[in-house]
């Protein structure tokens, strides 16, 4: 997310310590960093983006983005498990067995990444559009959407935007703008029957900042329309 590193250090939202690497499938070395919301994200280590192969990129995008949002998802469900734990029924996923119906069939977890610099840019652009559907019922994740954005004002990325996001200059040029990837999401949407009227569904985010702040300021500073979809949400930090 556009924004500071958070002070101090420390873990990252996820429970992944700060600084401390970790693999992914695709031979990449990563590591957490935080943002300034105290959120965990992911950034390339090491190896460095540049001596990735290109035949490679495609794993790794989806690899990082996975891991971000899976991190993020289990970092903030930390505070259901403790609630789940108050009530006798331990801290397992399998726990979530015990949960009476929810009120929503499906949960869309949302985190954007956007543009960024110390002092800070505006306007901020969004650079990934990442979202997982997550079955309110079995809490498995059933699909993910995912795409970098290409961003318009500020087209070059700052190294500080890189090492806070992991999100290099070759992973948004060329890729679609901002009023494409809403039309794709809304196709995702219709797609995997969320539009449908008797199927229930919200997104969920860590904090107010993606829904309230960031994706209706750059749409309305696009001159773009914000889906209904987007107008309400539910706040894992309340």
């Amino acid at each position: 997310r556009g924004g500071s590193p958070a002070p101090g250090g420390g873990s990252g939202r996820s429970g992944w310590p700060a600084g401390l690497p970790l693999r992914t499938g695709s031979g990449v070395r990563v590591r957490g960093v935080s943002d300034a919301s105290g959120c965990s994200m992911v950034a390339l280590f090491h190896t460095g983006a540049a001596k990735i192969p290109p035949s490679l990129l495609p794993r790794v995008r989806q690899a990082l983005c996975s891991h971000r949002l899976r991190c993020f998802l289990q970092g903030c469900g930390s505070t259901v498990n403790r609630k789940l734990a108050s009530h006798g029924f331990g801290a397992s996923m399998a726990a979530m067995s015990a949960f009476p119906p929810q009120r929503y069939h499906y949960f869309l977890v949302l985190d954007f990444e956007a543009t960024c610099d110390k002092p800070q840019i505006h306007p901020q652009e969004i650079i990934e559009f990442p979202i997982l559907k997550l079955n309110g019922r079995t809490m498995e994740i059933e699909s993910t959407f995912h795409m970098y954005v290409q961003p318009v004002v500020h087209p070059q990325l700052t190294p500080f935007c890189t090492e806070l996001t992991g999100i290099i200059q070759g992973m948004v040029d060329g890729q679609p703008s901002l009023q494409q990837v809403l039309e794709r999401v809304d196709e995702w949407m219709a797609k995997e029957g969320l539009l449908d009227p008797s199927v229930k569904s919200i997104f969920v985010t860590c904090g107010d900042w993606d829904l309230k702040v960031m994706l209706p300021g750059q749409c309305q500073y696009l001159g773009l329309p914000v889906g209904d979809y987007f107008k309400q949400w539910i706040n894992l930090k309340k």
